[in-house]
C-alpha cells in the first residue's frame, strides 16, 4: 500500500535524496506537471490507478506533505507509445522524446525493472492545488 496522508493517497516522486528534491522543486514551480509510473507498480501495491477529479500528497524524504495535486489525466499506454508533449511536461529539461525515453530507461533499471516498448505505464497529468 502506498502512503497515505491526511486521508489521501500519496505519490513520492524518483529516488530519496537530490532526485526527489529536485523533482518537487519542479511540481512547486509549475514545471513539472506529468509523471510516469509503471503499471506493474499497481499490483505489487495492492493499489487502484489514479483518476482524473483524484487529490493526491505529494511527499518529501521525510514522508511530509509539500502540496496536494489534482489529476487532471491518467493513460495506461506501451512505453513505446508515450508521446512527447507527456514527456515534454514531466519538466525535466529532456530535449526529446529519445533522450526521455533513455533516462527513464536507466531510471527503471537501476530501480530493478527494465522495460521495453511493450512494457505498460500509467502517464499522469496534474496541477498543484495546494502547498503545504
Amino acid at each position: 500500500m502506498w502512503p497515505r496522508v491526511d486521508g489521501m493517497r500519496a505519490l513520492e516522486l524518483g529516488f530519496p535524496g537530490a532526485m526527489r528534491n529536485e523533482l518537487n522543486s519542479l511540481v512547486l514551480a509549475g514545471a513539472k506537471t506529468a509523471t510516469t509510473c509503471l503499471l506493474d507498480e499497481y499490483a505489487e501495491e495492492a493499489e487502484g490507478l489514479e483518476y482524473v477529479g483524484e487529490r493526491q500528497a505529494l511527499l518529501d524524504d521525510e514522508g511530509r506533505a509539500v502540496a496536494t495535486l489534482l489529476y487532471t489525466g491518467v493513460e495506461v499506454k506501451p512505453f513505446g507509445e508515450v508521446t512527447w508533449e507527456h514527456a515534454e511536461a514531466e519538466g525535466e529539461g529532456d530535449a526529446s522524446l529519445e533522450a526521455w525515453r533513455e533516462v527513464h530507461l536507466r531510471f527503471w533499471e537501476r530501480a530493478g525493472t527494465p522495460v521495453d516498448d511493450r512494457t505498460l505505464l500509467v502517464c499522469l497529468s496534474f496541477r498543484v492545488v495546494d502547498e503545504d
